[in-house]
């Protein structure tokens, strides 16, 4: 069990790149739906607000005026949330990943190798994670490295040791993804225990998709790391239900914090915690 010494910082995963109303109608696709209810989540416990925009007919984009409008309308609506932005490949090729990097975001997505998804490849070619993680020293945004496989953890060590990452690292796992890795505790385990090996003073979350997302939770939770979860992992609560909105899904995690004897970290913990700039009320 873990003390107060060791808060929880809560992702939530508000939209994503693939969820839709068909799926689960309370999915926020629009720009006032995805900050009411990042707001939502913000108060039922959740710091950190991974982000994706969607064009006028619900399609990923990387449009970086709209990155620009949702960040201006969580920063007035959720202030001190830490604000990360999604460069992930679904929402565009190349260079355009990463166009909203000069809005200066608390924190951004880098993903520091390619791997499998469910029907096609995950493309991380190293020139574009150079130059990614090029543009995030440059504008003071905060990567967080999103490994869905060992190799990811192995590279962004090397990374940071080279010199093109700043640290402490964060990391999460991502887990439960099809035809990548599964979600098994020895996996993560070892996972941890690498990059403690590797990295000593990197912080660590841990996400897990579809029905993996609450056993993820639970794992990371009770093994002193952080957590994500949110509706662009997963739109149940259960087998049989839908989730009502985001926050249904980061007052889940809350309780299993509190079943662990942790606290939820707030969001000046967790700007702590990341070495993030501190924010105004």
């Amino acid at each position: 069990m873990q003390t107060d010494q060791n808060p929880c910082i809560i992702c939530v995963a508000i939209t994503g790149s693939l969820p839709t109303k068909q799926n689960n109608p309370a999915v926020p696709i629009t720009l006032a739906e995805q900050i009411e209810s990042t707001h939502e989540a913000f108060e039922a416990g959740a710091t950190i607000a991974h982000c994706h925009v969607r064009d006028d007919d619900g399609n990923p984009t990387s449009d970086p005026d709209r990155f620009a409008e949702l960040k201006a309308g969580l920063e007035k609506h959720c202030p001190g949330m830490i604000v990360q932005l999604s460069t992930g490949g679904r929402s565009g090729a190349g260079q355009v990943r990463g166009g909203m990097l000069p809005l200066c975001p608390d924190m951004a997505s880098l993903s520091v190798g390619s791997n499998n998804f469910p029907t096609r490849v995950y493309e991380n070619p190293p020139d574009l994670v150079d130059w990614l993680a090029s543009e995030m020293l440059k504008f003071d945004v905060k990567p967080e490295i999103e490994a869905f496989d060992l190799s990811h953890v192995v590279q962004a060590t090397k990374m940071q040791q080279d010199g093109r990452l700043k640290g402490p690292l964060y990391v999460q796992f991502v887990m439960g993804v099809k035809n990548a890795m599964p979600a098994d505790e020895k996996i993560l385990d070892f996972y941890i225990e690498t990059l403690k090996r590797l990295s000593p003073d990197a912080v660590w979350c841990a996400a897990g998709i579809g029905p993996a997302q609450i056993v993820m939770n639970e794992w990371a939770i009770a093994k002193g790391g952080h957590t994500r979860t949110g509706m662009e992992d997963n739109v149940r609560i259960d087998k049989s239900t839908l989730a009502r909105s985001n926050a249904a899904l980061v007052k889940r995690a809350v309780e299993i914090c509190y079943r662990h004897g942790r606290p939820v970290a707030t969001w000046q913990q967790a700007r702590a915690i990341l070495g993030l700039r501190p924010r105004a009320n």
